[in-house]
């Protein structure tokens, strides 16, 4: 009698507890566990609200908010793994919220209206640089 492959007999969701950084990195929101690690430690990932630790355990039903790059997620956690599978699997881990998806499209709308990224004559003097700080804030603070 052949010996049975235990690996593909495993589900690919478990109720074992898994780390944020390794979830995150199993959900493909970032190549690599270090990245999700460093987004963590940025403060770029919320969990409930507050701020996140690479080793807490996420829990189904909890609500993450990802800051990737000029967008802004939300979204709410469906199953655990710790395996990184393919894109389509990743997906049925967790649910991007109605406001978030409509929040990310108003942006990119906003993005696209601006005509991309203008190039500057000048390197940014001390005033230059407090607006455009300033600038973001308000963007991110938007809601």
């Amino acid at each position: 009698m052949a010996k049975q492959n235990t690996k593909t007999n495993q589900q690919s969701h478990h109720t074992e507890p898994v780390r944020l950084d390794k979830w995150l990195w199993a959900a493909r929101f970032f190549k690599t566990r270090s990245l999700c690690k460093d987004a963590i430690d940025g403060g770029k990932v919320t969990y409930n609200g507050a701020k996140g630790k690479a080793s807490r355990n996420v829990e189904v039903g909890a609500t993450l908010t990802l800051r990737l790059g000029w967008d802004e997620r939300t979204v709410v956690v469906k199953a655990l793994s710790e395996q990184r599978r393919g894109a389509p699997e990743a997906q049925k881990l967790y649910e991007e919220t109605q406001e978030s998806i409509e929040k990310r499209e108003k942006r990119a709308l906003e993005r696209k209206s601006l005509g991309g990224r203008i190039m500057a004559e000048h390197k940014p003097n001390k005033k230059e640089r407090r607006n455009i700080a300033q600038l973001k804030r308000d963007l991110f603070d938007q809601s």
